[in-house]
């Protein structure tokens, strides 16, 4: 094979790169908090409507996320999220790098599978700011924005906001504006406050802020 071939057959190699990183310290109340984590995702895959995206998401839409790809696909067994564990610390960076390892070890296996990659949710979840309540009724059509603008305009709330603003006088379950963290409430508990960056700069563990591992889930261009 000459080199321009081999070129040629690596450009058309479709590919998934996910990554997840950053923990970060949310205040809800006075007294409860919860960590949310940065997902980006780098892709040349046409089931994808943005090449790369970045979004923060929390532990509970984690498995909300599960419980929907596992209704969706019955014949696909999914694997285990990491444990919940109610008493997790920012102060102990192995336990909540084996927790980012475990969140990123799932996507990576949902992103093999050519089934789940075909579920809306799990578009919305990746790639847009909107909450789970407002992901299960986009992906439904009950809307006033579809999956496609929910996701292109993720950098735009504004947009979003207008028309779920639109639709307030008769939608009963609009819900109420999203929070700092880049999505609103959530079924453990309400995010109302503005995230804490909780690692000071002279102990921030460089690790825990950069991918577990760079690596690309290769798909071959059908």
């Amino acid at each position: 094979m000459s080199m321009d071939s081999l070129l040629d057959s690596l450009s058309k190699t479709e590919f998934i790169s996910i990554c997840v990183r950053d923990p970060r310290l949310v205040k809800d109340d006075f007294w409860h908090t919860h960590i949310d984590y940065e997902i980006c995702v780098h892709t040349n895959s046409l089931c994808f409507r943005k090449k790369t995206s970045c979004v923060r998401r929390r532990y509970s839409e984690f498995v909300w996320l599960r419980n929907c790809l596992e209704q969706n696909a019955l014949i696909i067994k999914l694997p285990k999220l990491p444990p919940w564990n109610p008493f997790i610390s920012m102060r102990n960076k192995d336990q909540v790098s084996h927790r980012m390892q475990g969140l990123q070890d799932f996507l990576e296996y949902v992103l093999h599978s050519p089934l789940l990659l075909s579920d809306s949710r799990l578009h919305l979840f990746l790639q847009s700011n909107l909450n789970m309540r407002r992901m299960e009724r986009c992906a439904r059509g009950k809307t006033r924005y579809t999956v496609a603008e929910a996701i292109q305009r993720t950098s735009c709330n504004s947009y979003v906001s207008r028309l779920e603003e639109k639709s307030s006088s008769c939608d009963s379950d609009c819900e109420s504006s999203s929070s700092s963290s880049g999505f609103g409430m959530s079924v453990d508990t309400p995010p109302r406050g503005s995230p804490l960056s909780f690692f000071e700069s002279s102990d921030r563990d460089p690790e825990l802020c950069s991918c577990h591992s760079q690596t690309q889930t290769p798909f071959s261009a059908s």
